[in-house]
């Protein structure tokens, strides 16, 4: 990559120049058009790029919600790159920073299902959805300061659509591994086979880490991420604030995960469940416990739609 792009250099899209001004990962970079505003260019050998791009062409248009494709980078042709919206920050360093009101936070929970939605009614499922996947603009301060909602979001959109895919690929029919474990859902960390609930899994741990704030996230075990077991920990956490594994589970999982379910189950002491239902914090209210306990279902048919959760009561009060 460094061999191929620096800062300074100008890339030529369908539509427009861009000149690179700083790069952020090792596959993003920053870059000006002809009129200094600020794109995302992103850049790699894999069919990540390419799929992103459809996936935006076919859905950028269906919502505001979804972080649109400007352009696609022609030279250099290789690797490829499109050019993409880009945004001040994303909510995993925003909620760690400041916690967010339990306005923003519905503010912000509305517009990611609006996303989804519009994904899962053509039976596509994104696969990636955590904190570090929602991007936001910020409100000017002189616009804030007159803005009586309190709210410090202008937009809310949600990014990387490179592992994207249809509710009906072999990726899905096949259980692959998607997402990254503290936010994946039980289905797709037992490589059970998977459809648009893994997102609204996803989604709830995202909401649940929104409303704790501080860089709190309920599923995310005590030991190192490198550690040989990880997933397995994760698993546990999910048994102890949202379990136990339902029966119904015989009928998506095979024999070799029932018994390590299980064994899961067995290996933790009674007392150190901890029902989800049952705790106690300044942070949240019994509406919010409720609103999440209906998405954290361990059995992913007992989950709801986003459009179901759209028209949730949980969003009539503080966002009206």
């Amino acid at each position: 990559m460094a061999a191929v792009y620096q800062i300074g250099q100008v890339v030529k899209g369908a539509i427009g120049k861009y000149t690179l001004s700083n790069q952020l990962q090792d596959t993003v970079w920053l870059a000006l058009n002809s009129t200094n505003e600020t794109v995302a260019i992103k850049s790699v050998r894999h069919f990540r790029i390419e799929n992103e791009r459809d996936i935006l062409r076919r859905f950028q248009s269906k919502s505001a919600y979804i972080r649109p494709l400007i352009d696609e980078i022609t030279e250099p042709a290789d690797p490829p790159a499109i050019a993409l919206k880009h945004l001040d920050d994303d909510l995993l360093h925003v909620s760690g920073t400041q916690k967010l009101t339990k306005r923003e936070v519905k503010y912000v929970s509305k517009r990611i299902l609006e996303a989804l939605n519009t994904l899962h009614q053509e039976h596509f499922v994104h696969t990636d959805v955590k904190l570090n996947n929602v991007l936001v603009n910020f409100k000017l301060s002189k616009d804030l300061s007159q803005d009586e909602s309190g709210i410090r979001f202008t937009d809310v959109q949600l990014p990387d659509f490179g592992n994207t895919v249809s509710a009906d690929s072999g990726y899905a029919k096949d259980g692959d591994m998607v997402g990254a474990p503290i936010w994946r859902s039980p289905e797709a960390t037992l490589s059970i086979p998977w459809s648009c609930s893994t997102d609204i899994w996803s989604f709830g741990t995202a909401v649940i880490s929104l409303l704790f704030g501080k860089n709190f996230h309920l599923l995310k075990p005590n030991v190192p991420a490198d550690y040989e077991d990880y997933e397995l920990k994760v698993l546990e956490r999910m048994h102890i604030f949202f379990g136990p594994f339902p029966n119904s589970f015989q009928d998506i999982a095979d024999q070799k995960t029932l018994i390590a379910l299980a064994e899961l189950m067995k290996v933790i002491p009674a007392d150190q469940l901890k029902p989800f239902r049952l705790l106690q914090d300044p942070d949240l209210s019994e509406n919010d416990k409720a609103f999440i306990l209906k998405i954290m279902k361990l059995d992913p048919r007992h989950r709801p739609t986003a459009e179901e959760l759209l028209k949730d009561e949980w969003f009539l009060k503080d966002l009206n």
